[in-house]
């Protein structure tokens, strides 16, 4: 899209606005990153529909650094080769090993993603198998939200 189309574009234009109020809102560099992200992809037209983006932007307000590194470990999640059984607390503590016996710090922010649609398992310590274990544990939504906050060509 042209330079003089996105000038006329109302969508980007409030885009580019409600990412900016919330540029000001924050220090933190991986949040600035996503949010530049966010208007890249809306400049390419690649934002999702107008209900979705604006609960997206809002997520990028309310989770932290930690949530979205949480996310993309369970995007596709590598537990450990030789484990035959145990929780995705294991993977988590595997993958984000500053979380090691934090429980109650990871148990709160796995409810955090929960709630929000963007995890499709409600609990961190159930059993299951090495297989299990290294299931893909976003939902189409998380899928998307990592997409939204990915800059254009990027992998998530």
């Amino acid at each position: 899209m042209s330079l003089e189309a996105l000038r006329e574009n109302e969508a980007f234009i409030s885009t580019v606005m409600h990412a900016s109020q919330l540029a000001l809102k924050t220090h933190r560099e991986e949040k600035l990153t996503m949010l530049r992200n966010v208007i890249a992809n809306a400049a390419l037209g690649q934002s999702p529909e107008e209900a979705i983006e604006n609960m997206f932007l809002g997520f990028i307000d309310s989770l932290s650094d930690l949530h979205i590194r949480i996310l993309r470990v369970f995007q596709a999640p590598q537990a450990p080769a030789n484990m035959s059984m145990g929780g995705l607390s294991h993977v988590l503590e595997l993958n984000l090993p500053e979380l090691k016996n934090r429980r109650e710090l990871y148990d709160q922010l796995w409810k955090d993603l929960y709630s929000r649609g963007l995890v499709n398992t409600d609990g961190l310590h159930m059993t299951m198998s090495g297989t299990g274990l290294s299931q893909k544990r976003t939902t189409g939504l998380g899928d998307d939200f990592l997409k939204f906050i990915t800059g254009p060509g990027n992998v998530t």
